[in-house]
């Protein structure tokens, strides 16, 4: 039987043109052959083998997934390509526990599938050897995918790491959600008891809070209002918007933005210090609830369903969850306010809609051809849907213009649990278009894009820093400064704030960022960012 080879070597010794090219653990040369031929590997159509192949997947799932085995989506799948799955996901914190065990100990399965892995494990065990390079097989077996990525280079350079080759399969889906978590609500039953407009300056805003504090608003004749709530470095409840307000500088978790090709760091510029010192000011006139820079979710969000009715305004993702039904009517979106140098500034997080990690195939496979066939298959956009929201039939189902729309869930499901218990995950590309033409998006997503589309996409201050796939010496350059660099923002934010110490500490601050090494970060995200505008070459 003759048997497809794969070389796999160093990357010290890329001289020509490989087949698959990445290290072994030991960092030689290695020879790993395809027996996808032993089953009657079919280069097209269905089944992808004439004779029943077994394959292993390790990864995580959801915390209410079944096994998968008993999921209708994956029960097709085989039907369908003659592959049949062993199936060893665990549940997300499980699998975390193992994860680094099992790649340690060289015990693989054939594939990992919602791998867990972060971008320095996709480097690492790529480069090592332990994850196989894909570009060749996807140019050769995978024509679903090979058309996306000639179309979308950007998808291909976010899954390219630095040494060329891809050794994960993405994960993508284009609402335009993520970009602002944000969001700003207000009370707008305290505003009409007070007489109050609905804000849209920021000045206006502080006047609303400041009668929230003083004007007894909730009318039970105590001061117990919280005018403004929130968290730091949460996903959805940060007031980088209001910073931008104050001061003038778009601002996110990351303290890293984009904007006209040049990546800057937010947290030590004229701008930033004069939106944290207003913030401070605001806190000093009672406006600010202490606990926003110790308080985690459950404390957060139990604010908005307190017995009485204490608060005034707050970030988050969304209003259901932070004040329950009874109190939706009484909250209305607050949006981007113009701000005191007349602009309206949305500040764009890192958030990204092009993941990695989805599914990775690992040395101990000996069928790396059908296996990206049968992956493949999954970037077809009707297949991606049913992988990200469930099977038609259960979860969707078409519309009177073949659009694939949501089966509304049982009485005391939700929509996401439901998801949860059918949906396997893993590759898939649902792009803008796609939402378009294949699938509508979740009632509850669409209405947030509504108001994403109305309230903060039109004032859009700077692009996010893309999904670029760090090399190990970027890595190493990063990891640690950056750790140490956003926990010094993160405790010099709180205490500015509380304190109203920011002028006579900021000197010192800003020569503290030098000293840990701010301006090589900086240097080192944009040498990535401008490889990946290249396509990750």
């Amino acid at each position: 039987m003759r048997h497809r080879r794969f070389l796999i070597a160093s990357s010290a010794a890329i001289a020509g043109t490989l087949l698959l090219a990445g290290c072994t653990a030991g960092g030689g040369a290695a020879e790993i052959e395809d027996h996808s031929k032993d089953f009657g590997f079919n280069a097209e159509g269905l089944p992808i083998v004439d004779k029943t192949l077994t394959l292993t997947f390790g990864g995580s799932k959801a915390a209410l997934a079944p096994e998968y085995s008993e999921m209708e989506l994956v029960q097709q799948w085989e039907a369908d390509t003659n592959i049949a799955i062993d199936w060893e996901n665990l549940p997300d914190q499980v699998y975390a526990e193992k994860k680094n065990l099992m790649l340690a100990s060289g015990e693989l399965p054939d594939v990992l599938f919602n791998t867990g892995l972060s971008d320095a494990e996709i480097v690492q065990n790529g480069t090592n050897g332990t994850l196989l390079p894909l570009e060749d097989l996807i140019e050769e077996h995978a024509p679903t995918l090979t058309a996306i990525l000639e179309e979308r280079p950007d998808i291909r350079a976010a899954i390219t790491a630095s040494d060329g080759h891809i050794y994960t399969l993405p994960s993508v889906e284009e609402l335009g959600l993520v970009a602002y978590p944000n969001f700003l609500y207000i009370n707008k039953s305290w505003l009409d008891a007070l007489g109050l407009p609905m804000p849209t300056t920021i000045d206006e805003y502080h006047d609303a809070l400041k009668a929230f504090a003083t004007q007894d608003p909730n009318g039970n004749g105590a001061a117990d209002e919280i005018p403004l709530s929130f968290r730091t470095d949460s996903f959805a409840a940060n007031p980088h918007d209001l910073i931008a307000a104050l001061g003038g500088q778009p601002e996110n978790n990351d303290h890293r933005i984009v904007r006209d090709g040049k990546v800057e760091f937010t947290a030590d510029t004229d701008e930033y210090r004069t939106g944290v010192a207003a913030l401070g000011d605001w806190y000093a006139e009672g406006l600010i609830d202490p606990e926003s820079f110790s308080q985690d979710d459950v404390a957060y969000l139990s604010k908005g369903k307190s017995g009485t009715e204490i608060l005034g305004s707050f970030f988050w993702w969304e209003l259901k969850e932070m004040v329950g039904d009874d109190r939706m009517s009484d909250y209305a979106l607050v949006g981007i306010l113009e701000g005191v140098d007349g602009e309206r500034l949305a500040s764009v997080s890192n958030n990204q809609e092009i993941s990695r990690g989805a599914m990775a195939i690992t040395r101990a496979n000996k069928y790396p051809a059908a296996t990206i066939r049968w992956a493949d298959r999954l970037f077809d956009p009707v297949m991606s849907a049913q992988s990200n929201w469930g099977p038609i039939g259960v979860t969707l189902q078409e519309d009177a213009d073949g659009i694939l729309v949501q089966i509304p869930a049982a009485d005391g499901e939700s929509e996401g649990e439901r998801r949860q218990r059918v949906a396997p995950g893993g590759p898939k590309i649902t792009t803008t278009d796609d939402f378009e033409s294949v699938v509508a998006p979740e009632p509850r997503a669409k209405e947030r894009q509504d108001l994403v589309n109305e309230f903060y996409a039109p004032y859009q201050a700077n692009e996010g820093y893309p999904p670029v796939l760090l090399s190990n010496e970027e890595l190493d350059r990063v990891s640690f400064a950056t750790a140490d660099i956003n926990t010094l923002v993160k405790e010099k934010f709180a205490s500015w704030i509380v304190n109203g110490n920011i002028d006579g500490e900021w000197d010192g601050y800003v020569s503290q960022l030098k000293t840990l090494g701010v301006d090589d970060v900086i240097d080192t995200y944009q040498q990535a960012y401008d490889r990946f505008q290249k396509g990750g070459e």
